[in-house]
């Protein structure tokens, strides 16, 4: 085996798990792809000989790499018309998403990550996600135990107090499918039993025609603006499971167009959220995925 085959063997063994971080950190699974792409190069021009642990360079490389691109990203997203949702991402054939669980992958986990700083985001994915030692936590981040025991804490303490326990994946599918029977329906009695009491639909289209450009948020209010758009927009509407960061997702085509991705986030008290991908290009990978 030619040196250059070597390291591309080497490379596509963790690739799914530098995958894994990358997405999480970034929550586009095209800025992902790039972003691996990249240490593939870097990892090309890299003196191999003198690189002890591959698997822990490698990790290394993509995080710091992911750290500097999600400030840059941030300052793109500011620019971006209305909510900014994080891209989904087929789970189906890898459920854990190269990880050792399937830890900070779920939507309403990765919207509330945003609001982490780098550090504390990548902290809390090698540890959470990866299960990584505290020690090597603190090489990647060039930083010490203590200082990520700290970062990982925090992280923690932020996405508890904002996250109600989900229901498990076999519920959140049911509630997803009444959901979309009462949506087409137009029932508005029957959207607002499903519904939490402080739910909110979000709609990520980036100035897409017809997609909201603000949450609507609250049963009755939700309820209403589901109902006022149900015959039209329903009629001829084909509906697809995927399962999308570990849970189920529709796929909403009419003929042969893609018109977006929905699903829902819930809890004992209900619907929390009910999440409308509409933006062409972060649905434009799922398209062809169909269970």
């Amino acid at each position: 085996m030619g040196d250059l085959d070597e390291a591309a063997a080497i490379f596509m063994g963790v690739r799914p798990r530098l995958f894994g971080i990358a997405y999480r950190m970034l929550g586009s699974a095209s800025e992902a792809e790039d972003l691996v792409q990249d240490v593939w190069l870097r990892w090309q021009a890299t003196d191999r000989s003198v690189v002890k642990n591959p698997g822990a360079f490698l990790a290394t490389t993509t995080t710091r790499l992911a750290i500097n691109e999600l400030q840059s990203a941030r300052a793109r997203r500011e620019t971006y018309i209305g909510p900014w949702l994080p891209e989904p991402v087929d789970t189906s054939a890898d459920p854990f998403l190269g990880a050792e669980r399937g830890e900070a992958l779920e939507l309403a986990v990765l919207m509330l990550m945003e609001k982490l700083t780098p550090q504390e985001r990548a902290a809390y994915v090698l540890r959470e996600a990866f299960d990584y030692p505290y020690p090597q936590i603190a090489a990647i981040l060039q930083s010490t135990e203590p200082a990520v025991r700290q970062l990982v804490s925090r992280a923690r303490k932020h996405v508890a107090s904002e996250r109600k326990i989900p229901v498990p994946e076999s519920a959140q599918r049911r509630l997803l499918a009444t959901f979309l029977d009462a949506a087409r329906t137009g029932d508005l009695e029957a959207l607002e039993k499903l519904f939490a009491a402080d739910v909110a639909s979000v709609s990520d289209g980036n100035g897409a025609r017809q997609v909201s450009r603000k949450a609507v948020v609250g049963a009755a209010r939700v309820a209403k603006y589901i109902a006022a758009f149900s015959a039209d927009y329903w009629e001829g509407m084909d509906l697809r499971w995927v399962t999308t960061n570990g849970q189920t997702s529709a796929i909403m085509r009419r003929g042969d167009t893609v018109l977006g991705i929905v699903t829902v986030v819930a809890s004992s008290e209900g619907i929390d959220q009910v999440l409308w991908m509409m933006n062409p290009q972060k649905i434009a990978a799922m398209a062809d995925v169909t269970n």
